[in-house]
């Protein structure tokens, strides 16, 4: 299978996957700890590619991509995106489609450089307002011993055995991939290569120890004033104050978004493909966004 572009970014390798043609270009940007985005986000992607180009830029830490070499600030994690299109020959304007973490990032890219950005997708991604509100309630060394006893866990689950086999569809097959009809045989079996390669990467407990400081800088730059369409799911937040859903139809509001509610989890994208590309594809058309 082709995996992607390797671009020299920041003293590391990052891989870059792109299909389809035309302008402006859909860039599919991954949650924490996704550990294969090429894949992970095929289902929807490869829909949405018989439209438009799409672009997956795979961070430091995941996929294809090689280790991070710089801190994982929102600032950098941005600044490295957008160097690694441009480096495999991707120009804007570009459609953010971001799915958890990534909102992170989206938002403070979409605001920072505003003629880069046509609109965005949401595909359940994390706002920076739940973030933040998450960290008033969980103080930091709570969090880094949290952080710390899930590194262990995913360290023991890394190298296989009867831990990982149990907690299998909650790790490995989260998203369902490894059962449904989605990724070849091929494409499976690197799925899981890369999962076990991957899960332990220092770079998403780094990212998971940043994310207030980058959901601060994200709310910094305001709320997405360009086109949005938010699918919001039902996921269990940490928040006692307000749950996942509240708090992504509040933020979705406040950037007078388009808004879709799902009961299909956090990985809506590989069970409701269809449902949510043709509701991106009708989003953008309606508002001009049409491939040149």
């Amino acid at each position: 299978m082709e995996t992607g572009k390797k671009v020299e970014v920041a003293g590391t390798t990052l891989n870059v996957y792109t299909e389809g043609s035309g302008s402006p270009t859909i860039v599919f940007l991954s949650g924490g700890g996704v550990t294969c985005p090429v894949l992970e986000y095929k289902p929807i992607y490869r829909r949405m590619s018989k439209n438009y180009r799409i672009a997956v830029v795979e961070k430091a830490g995941y996929g294809f991509s090689g280790e991070m070499k710089t801190p994982r600030t929102v600032e950098n994690l941005v600044s490295e995106d957008r160097e690694a299109l441009r480096r495999a020959g991707i120009e804007p304007p570009y459609v953010l489609a971001a799915h958890s973490y990534s909102g992170l990032e989206t938002v403070y890219w979409a605001n920072s450089y505003p003629d880069e950005v046509k609109a965005v997708l949401s595909l359940d991604m994390g706002v920076p307002d739940y973030a933040v509100l998450q960290a008033e309630e969980v103080p930091d060394d709570k969090r880094d011993k949290l952080l710390a006893k899930q590194h262990r866990l995913l360290k023991t689950i890394a190298k296989g055995g009867l831990l990982a086999k149990l907690f299998r569809n909650k790790t490995e097959n989260v998203s369902g991939l490894l059962t449904g009809n989605e990724l070849t045989d091929e494409e499976k079996k690197i799925y899981r290569q890369l999962f076990y390669k991957n899960i332990a990467n220092s770079e998403f407990i780094e990212e998971s120890r940043l994310m207030t400081a980058n959901a601060e800088a994200a709310v910094k730059t305001g709320y997405l004033k360009c086109p949005c369409c938010f699918y919001i799911s039902d996921m269990k937040g940490m928040s006692k104050q307000k749950t996942w859903r509240q708090a992504g139809i509040e933020y979705a509001e406040k950037c007078s978004a388009e808004i879709h509610l799902s009961d299909k989890g956090h990985m809506m994208y590989t069970r409701i493909p269809d449902e949510m590309s043709e509701t991106f594809l009708k989003f953008l058309a309606a508002h001009g966004i049409g491939a040149e």
